[in-house]
């Protein structure tokens, strides 16, 4: 048998040295990753134990992780930010006092309350003052003279006879017709008040049912109804009485003139 003869080992191969050094020659003209030996993929070479290969033109400012440390530069320790000083809460406002409620002044005392039959002070059905009312408000207006009036209250009734509409109006007629004939007597009108409540406020109740016919040529019935047609009258303020002090009716001596219904009493309605 022909024995093969064996080339040296220095003509087969290059030493690991002598091809490092190629190597880095080649890779120091076209490597991917300057200053390290790259492969034709463009990754650095690394021997058995895991170094990477540098060419000549390795400098510090061209190391690279993984084949060498990377120089850091280390961030600055955040400088502690003083925290501003919490302000403190405002004081709350001291309460508002609360304003005492306004009591309301007294009322007025009555110097005279008076109903005056309408039969006495108009014709039936009418509201045109006859001479014997106008005498009755005479009487009234010399009873309020040397008193201080704040207020007169005037209020015509009627009795039911006739439409509710119409007795409405001739009330309220016959209380303005009251009203106007006082101020003639020097009563100051801005003090008084006059209004008609019709036929709503009767004071006979059950007395004149089952009369007849409702109407004003029942004689019967009329002169039953006849303290349903009335004009109350109630004078509010005070009298100057004896050593120059003002009284309530019961001190000053007011009294109801005659003819009238009424009293001196403070009203129920």
């Amino acid at each position: 048998m022909t024995k093969r003869l064996k080339k040296p080992t220095s003509a087969r191969y290059m030493t690991g040295a002598a091809l490092a050094v190629s190597l880095a020659t080649l890779a120091g003209t076209a490597g991917a990753v300057p200053g390290y030996v790259t492969d034709t993929g463009e990754a650095a070479v690394t021997n058995a134990t895991g170094l990477c290969w540098r060419t000549g033109e390795w400098t510090p400012d061209k190391a690279m992780s993984p084949c060498d440390a990377v120089p850091r530069a280390e961030a600055p320790a955040p400088v502690p930010v003083a925290e501003a000083p919490k302000a403190e809460p405002a004081p709350a406002p001291a309460p508002a006092p609360i304003a005492a409620a306004p009591v309301p002044p007294p009322p007025a005392p009555v110097i005279q309350k008076l109903t005056l039959s309408t039969d006495v002070l108009f014709p039936f059905g009418k509201a045109e003052l006859a001479p014997s009312g106008q005498s009755k408000l005479d009487e009234l207006a010399n009873t309020a003279q040397g008193a201080e009036v704040d207020r007169i209250v005037i209020i015509g009734n009627a009795d039911r006879i006739g439409s509710e509409e119409y007795n409405q109006e001739l009330s309220e007629r016959r209380a303005e017709a009251v009203k106007e004939y006082l101020a003639q007597k020097g009563v100051d009108q801005q003090r008084v008040q006059a209004e008609g409540r019709g036929e709503s406020q009767p004071v006979t109740g059950n007395e004149c049912k089952n009369m007849g016919p409702e109407r004003k040529s029942n004689a019967k019935l009329v002169s039953c109804l006849q303290p349903d047609r009335r004009v109350e009258i109630e004078v509010l303020g005070s009298r100057e009485v004896a050593g120059g002090t003002s009284g309530s009716p019961a001190s000053s001596g007011a009294s109801t003139p005659s003819g009238s219904t009424g009293s001196s009493s403070s009203p129920s309605r």
